[in-house]
């Protein structure tokens, strides 16, 4: 009698076991509560956040810029029909022309040299590495300027130049009958180039993720074919943009060509200039639209270029600006509202406490 009774009094001091989960099932949100709180939520209006100092920014920046703008048409010294009169002569067209044979011609030549200064610099064989670095240290020390002019008076140290066996016989030419104006001016930019260019491609291997090198490695290939076909396409990704920057440069850096006998667009702009000194700001504004205009072409084709390069590394391809701009047009109704994230919205709440009930009944 005595045990039945402790028993008894055991079993009555012992909480209860589905009392817990009978009340936390209870605390907790109902389905139907949860769903009217994301209704009501979601027919909340939304208030965006204010930024006063942002539109008080671009205020003054408006206010600025249309202050220049109203100089542009107020100010006659600008000579805006002189400009029109300068902005399609053929003296500037042909300056223009030589401009766009010199920074093309260098362009090719410094991005191939650079990578087989590169693969040099990247080489294990000491010689060549030390070789490729001691090219890049080079010209990248002296300056462009400096570059044209000692090329510009190398018939005078060197009368001839030639190829042959050192200390034997020599196949020899004049100087000045190879190293042309023009010829000089495409050597002196693109020596320069390739050193720039040879980082700038070193860099993009560098930046390739080393797991592709195994990769290519594991299935056999050679080192030229591993560096062609999987290498130097990802590579480019990284390339394109800084070595477009080097081609903007490297169109701006052309006007130093003046100072070694050859008339592109700038040192047209400067003959002109002597000669008709009433049109100075009229000729140096016509440079300057066409140099903007050439400079707008190039960023539109690295814009291409970047697009083609990034084949395979992104889901979906960015959209063009036409496309971009016919989406536009083609929005349905064209008022851009929001799409309708409510159904979506209350089936997931619907849904979740019905699974946490479930794991709490577990």
């Amino acid at each position: 009698m005595t045990q039945t009774t402790d028993a008894l009094q055991r079993a009555t001091d012992r909480p209860s076991v589905t009392a817990v989960p009978d009340a936390h099932r209870a605390s907790r949100p109902s389905a139907a509560t949860i769903d009217e709180a994301g209704r009501a939520a979601l027919d909340r209006p939304v208030v965006p956040l204010r930024h006063p100092l942002r539109w008080v920014a671009a205020a003054v920046v408006l206010v600025v810029l249309l202050d220049f703008v109203q100089t542009l048409f107020t100010n006659e010294q600008w000579g805006w029909p002189a400009v029109g009169k300068w902005l399609f002569s053929p003296a500037v067209l042909t300056g223009l022309q030589l401009t766009l044979v010199a920074t093309a011609s260098s362009a090719v030549i410094s991005f191939a040299g650079g990578i087989v200064v590169a693969i040099a610099r990247l080489s294990r064989n000491p010689v060549l590495s030390g070789l490729a670095w001691g090219y890049v240290w080079l010209f990248r020390s002296v300056p462009l300027i400096l570059v044209l002019v000692f090329l510009y008076n190398l018939g005078s140290l060197y009368p001839t130049i030639g190829i042959g066996i050192p200390f034997g016989p020599q196949l020899e030419v004049p100087t000045a009958d190879v190293l042309g104006d023009l010829a000089i001016g495409v050597i002196g930019l693109s020596l320069s180039e390739i050193a720039y260019a040879s980082e700038i491609v070193r860099a993009g291997v560098l930046a390739v993720d080393h797991g592709q090198h195994e990769a290519a490695q594991a299935l056999g290939l050679p080192r030229r074919r591993q560096f062609v076909r999987v290498i130097l396409p990802q590579a480019l990704r990284s390339i394109v943009p800084a070595f477009v920057n080097q081609i903007v440069g490297l169109l701006k850096a052309s006007s130093l060509l003046f100072y070694v006998s050859l008339l592109d667009l700038f040192g047209v702009v400067q003959n002109l200039s002597s000669t008709y000194p009433t049109d100075v700001i009229p000729l140096l504004v016509v440079a300057t639209i066409w140099y903007l205009v050439l400079t707008s072409a190039v960023s539109v084709v690295q814009y291409y270029v970047e697009r083609w390069t990034a084949r395979g590394s992104v889901r979906a391809l960015p959209p063009t600006p036409f496309q971009r701009v016919r989406g536009a047009f083609r929005r349905p109704g064209g008022t851009g509202r929001r799409p309708d994230v409510g159904a979506a919205t209350r089936v997931v709440t619907a849904t979740a406490p019905t699974t946490n009930d479930g794991e709490a009944d577990r």
